[in-house]
Order: C-alpha cells, then sequence, then structure tokens
C-alpha cells in the first residue's frame, strides 16, 4: 500500500496531511499539533477521529507578542494557547500557567511551543520532519513522524535542545486531548500501565487529594460522569516497565486509540477531564474533553511550582537539560479495530515496532 505526504487545510488550519489507505493524520504548522489519527473507512463507527477539534479551531494560535491582536483573549497569557490548539499538543518549556513574573514578561499556559508557528524541514514519501525555534525560551523543537505503508501506527521523534550554555529544569510533556463524540461522559475508558495516583486538591467530582493503586475502582476508568464539573488525576506509571501505555475507547464505536512510549523521560500520566465545567472564555461552559497528558510532571502547575514541589511519590516532578544539550524521546499513536462488548485491555505490547493490545 502507498503512503503520500500532502499539504491541505484542516478545519481552516494550514496542515500536513500523512496517509498510507489504513489511516489518516493531520498535522497543524500552527502550533505543531497532531490534530487528526484516523482510520480510513466507510463504517462511521470506525472512521471517528478520538482527537478534540473545538468550535473555534479556525482560528490560529497566537505568538505572545501578537497576543492583543487574538480576536478571543485579548492580552491574557493563560488563554493564548487555548485559541488554536486541537488534538495533541507539546507543552514545552512549561507544563501549566506561567509565574507572574513570567507572565509579566510575555509567557503564557503551556510553555511556547504550543503557540508559535513550526516549519517543514523535510517530506519524504512517509516521513515529516518539521520544527520550530522558540525565541522567548531560546529551544529548538523538532519532530520526526513517520507513517509506515502498511500499519495502522504513527510514530514520532521529538528533540528538544537547550540553545544557551546554562542547565536548566524543565516540564515536557505531551498533551493528548480528544474530544467528542469518541469521547462522552459516563462513556469513554481508560487502560494505562499505572502504578498509583492522586487526585489534584481542586478534583471536581471525585474527593480531592486522594491518594489510591490504580485503577482503585472501575470508575477511575470511566470519563467522570458527573455534568458542569472536571476532574484531574496524576498517575505514576509502572516503573518497572521500560516501556508504558495508555488506550481508549468507547463502546459504541469500534476503535480503540493509543499510545505507547518509553519510561525513560515519562514517569507520570495524568487524566484531565472536562464536563462542561469551566465557564470562561473558550470554554463557555461547553467543552467535553479528556486530556491524557505523559511526561516529565504529575500536576500543570507549573515550572517553578514543579520546581518547588521537587517530587511526588519519591519520582521526580520536573527534568534538567544541560548547557547546549540535546534530549530525545519518542512515542507511537496507533489504531485498533474493536468488537462489540468489548471490555478495555490488560496490556499493550510492541512487535516488529508495532503496538498490539491484549484485551481483558
Amino acid at each position: 500500500m502507498t503512503s503520500s505526504i500532502h499539504e491541505e487545510t484542516f478545519h481552516g488550519r494550514r496542515a500536513w496531511v500523512l496517509s498510507n489507505r489504513l489511516m489518516r493524520v493531520s498535522v497543524l504548522s500552527g502550533g505543531g499539533h497532531i490534530a487528526e489519527v484516523r482510520l480510513l473507512s466507510d463504517d462511521p463507527k470506525k472512521n471517528v477521529n478520538p482527537m478534540r477539534v473545538p468550535h473555534y479551531a479556525t482560528i490560529e494560535p497566537q505568538h505572545y507578542d501578537d497576543a492583543k491582536h487574538n480576536p478571543l483573549y485579548g492580552s491574557d497569557p493563560h488563554r493564548w494557547v487555548h485559541s488554536g490548539y486541537m488534538g495533541h499538543m507539546l507543552c514545552f518549556p512549561e507544563y501549566g500557567p506561567p509565574s507572574e513574573h513570567e507572565a509579566h514578561a510575555g509567557l503564557g499556559n503551556h510553555g511556547e511551543a504550543p503557540v508559535v508557528e513550526w516549519h517543514p524541514i523535510e517530506i519524504g514519501a512517509t516521513t515529516l520532519r518539521y520544527g520550530v525555534n522558540l525565541p522567548k525560551t531560546q529551544y529548538r523543537v523538532e519532530r520526526t513522524i513517520t507513517l509506515a505503508p502498511a500499519a495502522r501506527v504513527v510514530r514520532v521523534q521529538e528533540s528538544v535542545e537547550n540553545l544557551i550554555s546554562v542547565d536548566r529544569p524543565m516540564n515536557w510533556m505531551q498533551h493528548a486531548t480528544l474530544g467528542p463524540p469518541f469521547i462522552e461522559p459516563g462513556k469513554t475508558v481508560l487502560d494505562a500501565s499505572a502504578a498509583r495516583g492522586l487526585t489534584s486538591e481542586d478534583a471536581g467530582s471525585l474527593p480531592s487529594n486522594m491518594e489510591f493503586v490504580w485503577p482503585h475502582r472501575a470508575d477511575l476508568r470511566t470519563f467522570q460522569p458527573k455534568a458542569h464539573s472536571g476532574t484531574y488525576v496524576a498517575l505514576l506509571l509502572d516503573p518497572t516497565r521500560s516501556e508504558q501505555f495508555f488506550t481508549l475507547y468507547h463502546p459504541d464505536f469500534r476503535v480503540m486509540i493509543g499510545y505507547t512510549f518509553p519510561s525513560e523521560g515519562n514517569a507520570w500520566l495524568a487524566d484531565w477531564q472536562e464536563n462542561q465545567g469551566k465557564t470562561a472564555l473558550p470554554w463557555d461552559g461547553k467543552v467535553i474533553a479528556r486530556g491524557l497528558e505523559f511526561g516529565s510532571s504529575p500536576f500543570a502547575e507549573g515550572l517553578r511550582q514543579s520546581v518547588e514541589r521537587a517530587s511526588l511519590f519519591d519520582t521526580p516532578a520536573y527534568r534538567w537539560i544541560g548547557g547546549r544539550q540535546r534530549l530525545n524521546t519518542e512515542f507511537s499513536i496507533f489504531l485498533e479495530e474493536i468488537p462489540e462488548n468489548f471490555q478495555g485491555v490488560t496490556d499493550v505490547r510492541t512487535r516488529d515496532g508495532v503496538p498490539y493490545a491484549l484485551p481483558r
């Protein structure tokens, strides 16, 4: 089967589209987001895009210097990132809000990477390489995305480079945000290679600051059904594994999405659920989303706060990068068809570079 990469628009946004007759992946230049991961099928129960596409999707993200021109947000640095992100976002070099001093200096929520224009470096038959320099925080970020000709898996190789000569702390988080119709309260189910967890101080429909062994109760796998609420759960991934995973499925669809990624550098998985709770723009009390965020940090509290926290469950809450150092990571996103009455996943293995799930 042939593969191709071409440029088109996705919900009005400039995008590179990778396809191989089995699946289609759309990558935005604005913010670098992976906005679509879809099976190519005539069956609507299989060809759903699990990624979240917001109703304001056609608005390009604004760089911090241009935020005053953003039609949604004016100059509020906590909201700029929301003007254009959809699907899988890179949170770097911050995860969460800026400190007071960072905000005054022109930095915003989730760092600089998701609000700048990424540029193509090399486009081949099966591989897209793209990247960006972050002028305010002085990093270089690059990704290589590969969609093999006959596979339902996309491989992402990512690097971050410190452009200054000083060692410094950082947050490095992958933020996969999924949305309707694939995400539905009381329906969509998560399985993951987690060991234990802690709910946030403001956990919404769950008890605050609750420690538990994953999955504790089955209702922590399922999107919380309580309306007009939200939850945030920090999950420590199983430290005995060399490769981690999570999967999600909706019982009314015949497709499951999964991620695999190395344990090194990815100690944490956050499960963020939003069920029409937030009322400020751009949420408007309408947003339904489930974000699975994996990487260096347990909570979206900002870099300074994660450094002050230092650790959770005896595991670091941030990472260091050396002066002029370049660090690498990778992850894979895969899709599988599932039968009716599917009950979830006990594990995900990788064979010949292709992940496959072991059903319950």
